[in-house]
């Protein structure tokens, strides 16, 4: 069970593109206070947590409205994902131009939508809400996602010290390597939802 936790955990982090976000806070907050910078994570790890949890519990039922199988799902969210991905790692993915009516009212759009629950997140929460079974499993999958919200937080809260470590070079890198992860993830899910459709076809 451990190990599952951990899976999701992981699967769920990177899904959430923490070092492209933290990118986005670093710009979007550059003229902000520590006690501001700590307000826009805490909306957003709040935003984050509400927003996902929506698509994590009720995605089943979108299925159900349209008639979509989980197969053919599946293979969408994973190319949307997929296709993320190679943005990131060819560098195409920019931080997003918002215009704001104080410096700290980014925290929902864009960092928390679309930067952090963008398309592939959305369909990639859907596809695990759909394939829960079980309170154990459910509860499991929650606190995975709860636990990926605060270190995404906590991400945030040492960027500034993370920047300076790894320096402006080493923070464009991150996001690449972190593409990787998430095309695999993305490439893994259509896989699956090919087998799963051919199978049952």
């Amino acid at each position: 069970m451990l190990e599952q936790f951990f899976t999701l955990y992981l699967k769920i982090f990177f899904m959430m593109v923490p070092f492209f976000v933290m990118s986005v806070f670093l710009s979007l907050s550059k003229n902000l206070s520590k006690p501001e910078k700590n307000s826009v994570i805490f909306k957003l790890s709040v935003a984050v947590a509400i927003s996902s949890l929506i698509f994590l519990l009720f995605g089943k039922y979108i299925f159900n409205l349209f008639g979509i199988t989980l197969d053919a799902f599946k293979i969408g969210a994973g190319t949307v994902l997929f296709l993320s991905a190679l943005d990131m790692i060819r560098g195409g993915r920019e931080i997003p131009n918002t215009e704001m009516k104080d410096d700290s009212d980014f925290a929902i759009v864009p960092l928390a939508i679309p930067s952090t629950v963008g398309p592939g997140m959305i369909g990639i929460l859907m596809v695990i809400g759909a394939e829960m079974s079980g309170m154990v499993e459910i509860t499991l999958v929650i606190l995975s996602l709860l636990a990926a919200v605060f270190s995404l937080a906590g991400v945030l809260l040492i960027s500034n010290r993370l920047q300076d470590f790894i320096g402006k070079q080493g923070l464009k890198v991150l996001p690449k390597i972190t593409g990787l992860f998430v095309s695999a993830i993305g490439a893994q899910i259509i896989f699956s939802g090919i087998q799963g459709f051919f199978l049952l076809g």
